[in-house]
Formats: C-alpha cells, structure tokens, sequence
C-alpha cells in the first residue's frame, strides 16, 4: 500500500514539473504568424472606446489568408463547450468530405467597421502599417469594395477612418504616365489622385476626366457627394471625344446628376483652345435615358414671302410611360403663322399610333394691297396599329391623311409636298370568330385630288364573308372522298355609302344630294374533281346581285350642243348567273447550254380556260341617244342607267355571253454556274421575268364585237436591279371618227396589225451602289438602332421626310462612296369627251433622280431632280453639300421649285447638342 502511494506521489510530483516547463515554454509563443498584441489587438480595437477585454485564443488555425469579413454572421456558430477560462484546447477537425473549415471565435466588432469587405491586390508590393492603421499597394493595385473598383500605380488604405487614397504615376520629367481610374456603377473616372471614403460615399479628385451620358467632362477639382452627384470646380465639357477636342464649353462651377441633368453657370464656347466671347449666364444640359421633358429650342429663318420667322419652337411632355405630347410653332413677321400638336402613344404587346394636328395661317403681301390674300388651312394625320396578339381574332388600323386641299400647295420650302396632289385615309376593323367559317370587315376610307379639289369619303364600308362550307362533306371521313363531298359554296356581301364634294362650296345640302348608298352580293359554287392526267378541271356556278339607289337618263341640249343627265332616285337591283368549267395546267420547257457560264434557261406556261355561259337580266337598263349635232351630222349613244347614274356599283353587261375565256401567264429564270475556283459549288438561280401574259375571252351569242380585249401585263426584276412592271390594254377593233367601234378588226385586209392600245402604264426603278470603304463599320451602322424618342420612329411617314429634309447631313452615309436611284412612270388612257363626241389620250411621264456622291471620306456631294415629260419642265430640284467635321456636320442646300431656297447649316452631331446650331436661310417663291 506504501509502495502504491510513493509511486502515486512519484508520478504526480513529474506531471507538475511536465506542465511548469509547458507553460514556460509557450507563455509567449506565435499562432498563425500574427504577432497578437501588436497587430491583432491593434487592428480590432475599437478606436471610439478603450478596449475592455482582450481574448485569448491558443487555437492552431490553418496556414491561410482568412476571407472572410469582420461583420457579425447572420448565422450564430455552434461555440464549443470545451472552452475553460479563455482558453480553447479543441484540436481542429476534419470532416468526412476532406473540406477546410474555418474556426469562428466570439469577439466584438468595433463600431466603425465597414459592412463588406475591402479586396485589394498589388502588382510590385504591399507595405502594412499596424500602428497607423495603414495599407499601403505599390505597382499595379486594384482595391474593390461592393461596386467601386479603383485601380492605380498607388494606393493607400488607412482602415481608422474608411478612406482610401489613389496616385497617379509620373514620369523623370514630370509628365503623367499612369493615371488613377475610379469605377462606380455608371460614373467612371480618370484622375491625378482620387480620394475616396467608403463610409461616407464621399470623394474628391483632382484634374479629372470622366463621361456623362454623350458628353465629356474634365474637371480641375471634382468633388463626389453621393453616388449620383458631382460638383466640379473650373472645367470644361464637350460631346468630341478627342484628347484635345475641336470645342468646349467652358465654366466655373457645374453640377451633374448622372443620367438626369447637368447644370452649369456663367458659360462660354471655345474652339481650338480658343475661346469666344460669347457667355451665357447659366447652362442646363439634359441626360436623362429615353424621353424626357423639355423646351424645343426654334430655328431662325428668313423668307421672302413671310419674312423673318422662328420655325420649330415648342414644348415636348412625356405625359406617362406610355404616352407623350409634342407641340411645336413657326411664326413669321409677315402675319402668317402654323401650329402642330403631335401627340404619340405606345403600349407594348398592344397598340402604337401617332397623331398630327395642323393648322396653318398664310399671308401674301400686306393688307391693302391689291394682290394681298389669306388662306387658312389645316392637315390631320394618324396612324395606329393594334398587336395581332392583344385581341385574338380582331385587328384595327388607321393611316389618315386629310385636310384642306391647299395646305401642301402652301407649305413654304418643301417641294416634295408641295406637289402631292393625292391624299387617301384608311380606317380598318375585322374580326373573325374562332371555330367559325365567317368574319366581318368595316373600313373608312377617303380620297380627295388636290388639284381639282374634290374629296370622296366612303363610311362605312363593310364587308361580310363566309367561307366555302362543304354541306355534302362527311362528318367522319371513312375512306377515300366522294366527288360530291367536294362540292363548296360560299358568300361574300359588301355593303358602303359615298359622299364627293368640293372643299370650295361644301354645305348639307350637297351631301345630301352627292349622298350614294349600295350593296353587293355574290354566292360562289364549286367542285373540285379529280385531275384528268395534267389538266385540272373545276366546275363552278355563281349568282350576283347588285343593290343602287339612283340611275340616270342622258338628254341631248340643242342650243348648248351638249348632253346633259337627269337623275332618278330609288331603289334598283340588278344580278347576274354563270355557269361554267374552267381548265388549267403547267407546261415546263428548259433548254441547257453545254459551254458557257449560264447552265439552263427554264420557260414555265401556265395556261387557263374557262368554257361559261352567262344570261342578261339588265335590259331593262339600258336605253340609246340618237341625236344630229349642228353640223348636221347622225349620232347614237348606247349607255347603261345605272352607269350613268353615278351609282357605287355600275351594274351588269346587258350582253349575253357564251362563250370561252383564256389567258396565258409564263415566267422566264436562269440557271448560272459557280464560278471557277470559288469554294460555293451550288448554281445561282436568277429570275428574268416573273410573268407575262395577256388574257381575253370570245364570245359565241354576242351579233358583233365578239373578240374581247386583251390585257397585257409583265413584271420582272431584272438581275435583282432593275423592277419593271408593265400593263396594256389592246383593243382588237376598228373605231369610226368619232371613236366608237366598228366590227372590223385590225388584222384583217391581207396584213397583221394586233390592234389599238386604249390604255397603258409603266413603271421602272432601279438603284445602284458601292461597296462601302469600311465593311466593319457599314455593319455597325446596320445594327446601330436609334432612341425611343427619335423623330424616325414616331409612326408618321410625312413627319419623318419633314425631319430628313430638315436635317440632311444625318443620313448621309460617308462610308459609302457613291448611290443612285432613278424612279420613271409613265401612262396614258384613252377617255371619252365630255359631250360623247370622241375620246381624247390623257398622257403623263415622270421621272426622279437621287444621286450620292461621297468625294472624299469627309464630303459627300447630293442632288434630287423631279421632271415631267408632259410639261418638258424639271419640276423640283435640290442639291446638297454636306461635311463630316468629326464631332460637327455641315449641310449647305440649294433648292428650286415652287420655293427656291438656299440654306447653311452647321451643328454638333450629337443628339444632346443637335439643337444647338448657325443657321442661314434664304427662300424664294414662283408664284
């Protein structure tokens, strides 16, 4: 028992010894490097309060750089039970997945610790200064804290106050190698030295650079009081992104609140370095992104007919996120003035439309004179359109254009409207019924002919269809069909009421008395039935009536020498039956070539016939004229009531017809090579002529004039350069002195003459252009889109030409070093006289030439000629010379016509500053 205690005493006395020299031994030691007392204490003190209590912490902690921040988790860690009086014995573990974890200790933050942590790196060397506090990053340093990034040959970070401090880096001459870049979200900055706190969200630079939206700012000394907001001290700011740019506005004090507004003081212009004296008290530079409010700034003009005139000026209101209003106004020192009020409206996924209300008020020469006149006119445009996926089944459009017949005659310097004599409007509804065969059609429509001042409006129009119903069709097909289960019949009834006056004497009454109201019906029957080889063969049956409300009688007046029309009003109907059979096929003919670039020529006919009868059940309409005109000489004029009448519908032919019609439609393309030693071995298929026919028809019952006329028609896009569309009407007959036709045809008497043309048209347009002289950069022309808010995308056809016409320059493409376009039309008609004695060949032929020619890279020369054949005069021509001045453009126009004028004009090319422009104009008018 004695010997158990002394060994017991024995081993206890050598465990005291074992802990005595442990604990000497590591009183003092090192754990992870860190020197505790020096470092550790002194980077989490708190610098508001002494420090209470210090932690110790013996935990051997894994040799690695510690990321994560010295915030409070939102997670409390699981604290180890283990833990005796400050000191934690637990070994770190490993879990089963081989991953590091990190110990979490319990300490208290101090109350000036950021919120995120700052990550910085240095290139050269990191200098840490634990008294001060101080982290010092030499080469090239990034430091990033949340959304600010700063990158600099020098940094210093003094973690006591939250402030970090970037330096640029010069050279043995003093000149700037490197400067300090700061990022913030969409504020970039390029500094001598930048001084940022992260606390406060508060900097300040000196000599800086930095962008704005489109413009460039440079500033002596910039102060950052928050994230959006910068005061500059003594700088100066451009839209020329060159290091020493072309121009500047120049000031003492300016505010910019990013992507809203930047506002300036007492500001002037300088070029070159150079300043000019020209100030102005305040400056006040919009930046928002898309649609914003504001004043539009007028331009300066000079006419001879209106005097001097401020054009353009007006007030922009974005009303909502939807919906805006434009109002602008020319006034001139003569009197004369005009006002538009356009508002625009846009709903994604739904409807887009715009709307422009005209008025205009034009003076010639001053009251008292006797050639002084006053016109007063208006125009009302608007378009809309509604998405085909906001109602299903319903669609509505509308493209007005109406308004007084003089108001393009008096719109001063734009030749392009002051000759357009047509206007036309159109306002569509349809709607159509899912599982169902029939849909409904209302439309509105106008026209009106500004030279002889007559409009027509049609309202309503509606239209109701069924489509083809198979009534012998099996409800559950079983086997091959029947041929009768492919018998279709359908519908299709219009029904519309037309007003026509002249804008000059309009009043209720002649509404009332120009009023016409009809309706069409038709119902088609058709069968399908099985192909005979080629031919497909379909037998059809229809009936039509028409419904009229007036017809007219012609009378002969001796003593004026004329005829004039008595009307009868009521009700009238007229309807017509045909039966028949008609047959058509394709005929494929190709012819190849064996030694040449051009493979194969393909000649496609597509022939038709119809064998039809048709009954007349309109005699009753139809009455002759037989009169002897002053001459002494025997007239007879067959006429229809219900044609005479002026009615919408001109009722049937009171000829019945037997007999057949046929036409012949062909399509000519050609099959090319590839050519030799290109890496594309598939042949080019080029269309030479995507159709030409004629059509006509004979008819066996009728007693003379059995041969109808021929229709003739081509269309063709030659080598995808040249459109070319052509129709002619050919009549196979003779006419007398007078014109009306004799039964004699043209071919006959030993020789072949095929006929007499009495109508005709062509028309022919074609472009050519060069290669751009940088392909990169025409592509990104391409993809580059405009803003919202640009003139082009308002919706308005007439309102963009305004904006092109008025800016030239903009769309001028110098990459691009020559364009041209070349538009002709031409046609004629052969009319009857106003008193049946004859008919007269109206002829009119137009032609129109843009030319582009881009002399160098920075000018671009630009003409546009209207002629007409018919007056041999060149009705309107404009020649422009614009210049490319890197951040400026300059337009100089010259235009003849109605108003001839002569413009300057220079300005920046920058939408922020576009307003800002010299102008010089000079107008003159023919009248």
């Amino acid at each position: 028992m004695m010997g158990f205690r002394k060994f017991s005493l024995k081993w206890n006395v050598l465990t005291m010894l074992i802990l005595a020299l442990f604990f000497a031994l590591t009183h003092q030691s090192k754990a992870l490097g860190i020197y505790k007392k020096l470092i550790y204490t002194s980077l989490t003190s708190d610098t508001t309060k002494p420090i209470s209590r210090l932690l110790k912490d013996t935990t051997k902690l894994p040799s690695r750089k510690d990321t994560i921040p010295g915030k409070r988790d939102s997670i409390p860690a699981k604290r180890d039970t283990s833990l005796k009086k400050g000191i934690d014995t637990t070994l770190n573990r490993i879990d089963s997945l081989n991953q590091v974890t990190t110990d979490t200790f319990s300490l208290r933050l101090s109350k000036d610790t950021l919120d995120a942590p700052v990550n910085y790196e240095a290139e050269d060397s990191a200098v840490i200064l634990a008294q001060e506090k101080k982290v010092i990053l030499y080469g090239k340093t990034k430091t990033t804290y949340k959304d600010v990034t700063l990158t600099a040959p020098k940094v210093e970070l003094n973690q006591a106050t939250g402030e970090v401090t970037a330096f640029n880096d010069k050279d043995s001459l003093g000149q700037v190698l490197t400067r300090a870049k700061f990022a913030q979200g969409d504020n970039q900055f390029e500094s001598d030295t930048i001084s940022f706190n992260f606390k406060t969200q508060k900097g300040l630079t000196r000599n800086t650079f930095t962008k704005q939206d489109e413009m460039f700012v440079h500033g002596e000394t910039i102060k950052k009081v928050n994230a959006n907001t910068l005061f500059i001290k003594r700088g100066d700011f451009t839209t020329c992104n060159l290091d020493e740019p072309h121009f500047a506005f120049r000031t003492n004090k300016m505010k910019v609140v990013n992507n809203k507004v930047a506002i300036t003081g007492p500001v002037h212009p300088e070029f070159e370095g150079v300043p000019v004296p020209i100030y102005l008290p305040f400056g006040f530079y919009p930046l928002s992104r898309g649609r914003h409010s504001g004043f539009l700034p007028p331009q300066f003009v000079t006419n001879e007919e209106f005097g001097l005139g401020l054009e353009g000026l007006g007030y922009y209101k974005v009303l909502n996120d939807y919906y805006d209003v434009t109002l602008r106004g020319n006034i001139y020192s003569y009197g004369g003035w005009s006002a538009s009020l356009i508002p625009t409206y846009r709903v994604r996924y739904r409807f887009s439309g715009a709307m422009n209300l005209s008025l205009q008020s034009t003076k010639f020469n001053f009251k008292g004179d006797p050639d002084y006149s006053k016109f007063n006119t208006f125009m009302i445009n608007w378009s809309h359109s509604v998405d085909s996926k906001a109602r299903p089944g319903t669609s509505f459009s509308a493209n007005v254009n109406a308004g007084s017949t003089r108001y393009n005659e008096l719109l001063p310097n734009n030749a392009l409207r002051n000759f357009q004599n047509q206007l036309s409007s159109s306002i569509a509804y349809s709607k159509s019924w899912a599982g169902k065969p029939y849909n409904l059609t209302l439309s509105a429509n106008h026209n009106q002919n500004n030279a002889t001042r007559l409009v027509n409006l049609i309202l309503p129009d509606a239209g109701f269809t069924v489509n083809t119903l198979y009534p012998f069709q099996r409800k559950e097909a079983v086997g091959a069909p029947k041929w009768y289960e492919k018998l279709g019949i359908g519908y299709n009834g219009t029904a519309r009421n037309q007003v026509s006056f002249y804008d000059t004497a309009l009043s209720g009454k002649q509404l009332l008395d120009t009023l016409l109201a009809g309706a069409s019906h038709r119902i088609p029957i058709n069968l399908s039935l099985p192909s005979l080889g080629p031919l497909l063969v379909a037998p059809f049956v229809s009936y039509e009536e028409q419904w009229m409300m007036r017809q007219g009688t012609l009378k002969f007046d001796p003593v004026e020498q004329d005829i004039d029309t008595a009307f009868t009003k009521g009700f009238y109907t007229d309807r017509r039956m045909s039966f028949g059979v008609s047959l058509n096929t394709n005929i494929y003919g190709t012819y190849n070539f064996k030694n040449s670039k051009v493979k194969a020529i393909r000649h496609v006919i597509r022939p038709t016939f119809s064998f039809n009868y048709s009954p007349s059940f309109s005699g009753r309409y139809f009455d002759s004229l037989p009169y002897t005109d002053s001459s002494g000489i025997k007239h007879r004029i067959d006429y229809s009531k219900l044609a005479v009448g002026g009615n919408i519908y001109s009722g049937y032919s009171n000829v019945e017809f037997g007999g057949i019609s046929f036409g012949f439609d062909n399509s000519l393309e050609m099959k090319l090579r590839p050519k030799k030693g290109s890496s594309d071995s598939t042949d080019r298929k080029v269309r030479l002529i995507d159709g030409f026919g004629f059509s006509s028809n004979y008819n066996f019952l009728a007693d003379s004039l059995k041969l109808g006329d021929f229709n003739l028609y081509l269309r063709s896009t030659l080598f995808d350069k040249v459109n070319l569309t052509a129709t002619a009407n050919l009549t196979p007959y003779k006419t007398d002195s007078v014109g009306q036709r004799l039964n004699q045809y043209y071919f006959g008497d030993g020789h072949f003459q095929p006929g007499r043309f009495t109508a005709g048209s062509i028309s022919l347009s074609t472009s050519f252009k060069s290669k751009p002289r940088d392909p990169d950069k025409a592509q990104e022309t391409v993809n580059t889109g405009r803003p919202i808010n640009d003139p082009m995308l308002l919706g308005d056809q007439q309102r963009l030409q305004e904006y092109m016409r008025r800016n030239p320059s903009e769309f001028v493409d110098f990459n691009i070093p020559w364009d041209i376009s070349i538009d002709f039309a031409a046609n004629f008609a052969s009319v009857p006289l106003p008193n049946y004695t004859g008919f007269r060949t109206q002829f009119n032929a137009t032609t129109s030439l843009r030319s582009s020619f881009s002399l160098t890279p920075k000018w671009n020369f630009t003409t546009n000629g209207y002629f007409n054949f018919q007056s041999m005069k060149v009705e309107a021509v404009s020649m422009s010379i614009n210049r490319d001045m890197h951040c400026w453009q300059m337009s100089i126009g010259i235009q003849k016509g109605l108003y001839s004028s002569f413009s300057i004009s220079i300005n920046p090319k920058s939408s922020l500053l576009q307003d800002l422009r010299i102008n010089r104009t000079r107008t003159f008018s023919n009248f």
